[in-house]
């Protein structure tokens, strides 16, 4: 499939371009007057077709909102759209690295395309800032980040509230992909130090039009709760499938499901669901002190002033808070580094492995060298879906 690809260039006051300095080999050379520096080009593959479209499209609504500059420096984005396909999403990344010679690449939406992504990303040492929770593998590490709480994070507090509540039994239905695999290794892991037994375990694709056998397997074992590990809107099926055989069990998701799209295709359904949620999705809902409560307050109400009362979602949350990550880590690489060069994409990676108490719009971001995930547990509330909306427990 023919990627979808817009490009869009900020311009500036020749008075500010003026006025900055850019450092090449220790020595920094202040452009001649009326000049425009080297700018910083941004590649980013969304899934804004396809099953993740829910997850997509919302964070490049996000990346449009986004200001003309990345760390004081003329800011330009490369827009692709991977149709939630792994192979375009590689294709997209291997284009922009070495065609349009990005200093950083934000994408993908689903973990299967950030994993494509990631790839990419090593092998051509093009700083990642994925949207999805994935774990890069030790040869990826150096290059690529994950901006979304870990699926470690997560499933701890869907885990607590499954001991506070007595369960015993845990079904499990999840995607046949990686997104689904990473959820049911961890929470398999973690079950067993809560004496909680996790069977059966059934799968499906994002694609698929019914789980209807799935769902009479999972009633048959009369399991005490139910997970689905799923995102976007095909994470409704499942529990719809489920409810309207009847089941009256306790029916988890995860935070791959939190937009309202879901609420929309759930109804019903997914009155009663719990699922961890990074703090935007009910950001007026967090104590006054929260240190991540300003940020999230101020996104929500210029996103939805855009597009709609109550179309805030996790996902334009995280592009913009990979803005954040990246306008602070530009201005620091900048002074060391032209962009557009490998000695700026490395000093942009050691700048964000450098990020300490980062205010963003789901809580702090903590970064270091050994660990590339950006959330901890300040970064996660868990709701239940009350009179379809989101509410902290």
């Amino acid at each position: 499939m023919a990627a979808k690809r817009f490009t869009h260039r900020f311009a500036f006051s020749r008075a500010a371009l003026g006025a900055m300095a850019f450092c090449a080999a220790a020595l920094c050379v202040a452009p001649p007057a009326g000049a425009q520096p080297p700018g910083v080009t941004i590649g980013v593959t969304l899934s804004s077709t396809g099953p993740g479209a829910s997850l997509g499209i919302p964070e490049k609504q996000a990346i449009g909102m986004l200001p003309p500059t990345l760390g004081g420096v003329p800011a330009r984005y490369i827009v692709l759209d991977d149709a939630t396909d792994p192979t375009t999403a590689t294709k997209n990344a291997r284009r922009m690295a070495t065609e349009d010679k990005v200093d950083a690449i934000i994408g993908s939406s689903t973990t299967p395309a950030c994993l494509a992504v990631a790839a990419v990303a090593a092998d051509t040492r093009t700083p990642q800032l994925g949207l999805c929770p994935f774990v890069p593998s030790a040869t990826q590490m150096r290059y690529v980040f994950s901006l979304p709480q870990s699926v470690a994070v997560m499933a701890d507090a869907v885990l607590d509230d499954m001991k506070a509540h007595h369960v015993k039994t845990l079904g499990f239905i999840g995607f046949s992909d990686s997104y689904g695999e990473a959820w049911l290794k961890d929470i398999q892991a973690r079950a067993v130090a809560r004496q909680i037994q996790v069977a059966p375990v059934e799968r499906y694709a994002r694609n698929d039009q019914s789980v209807t056998a799935q769902a009479l397997k999972l009633m048959s074992a009369n399991v005490d709760a139910v997970l689905v590990a799923a995102s976007g809107t095909p994470g409704a099926l499942p529990m719809n499938t489920l409810r309207e055989r009847g089941y009256k069990g306790r029916i988890y998701q995860t935070h791959g499901v939190a937009n309202n799209d879901f609420l929309r295709v759930g109804g019903k359904s997914a009155e009663g669901v719990i699922l961890p949620v990074g703090n935007i999705l009910v950001a007026e809902q967090l104590r006054a002190d929260h240190p991540g409560r300003a940020v999230a307050v101020d996104f929500v109400k210029r996103y939805e002033a855009q597009y709609g009362a109550g179309s805030r979602n996790l996902f334009a949350g995280y592009a913009y808070d990979a803005y954040l990550v990246l306008d602070r880590a530009v201005a620091v690489a900048a002074k060391q580094a032209q962009p557009g060069t490998q000695a700026f994409r490395d000093a942009l990676v050691a700048a964000i492995e450098q990020t300490r108490g980062l205010a963003a719009t789901h809580g702090m971001i903590n970064v270091n060298a050994q660990d590339h995930s950006a959330y901890g547990e300040d970064g996660r509330v868990l709701v239940t879906v009350k009179g379809g909306k989101w509410t902290i427990n």
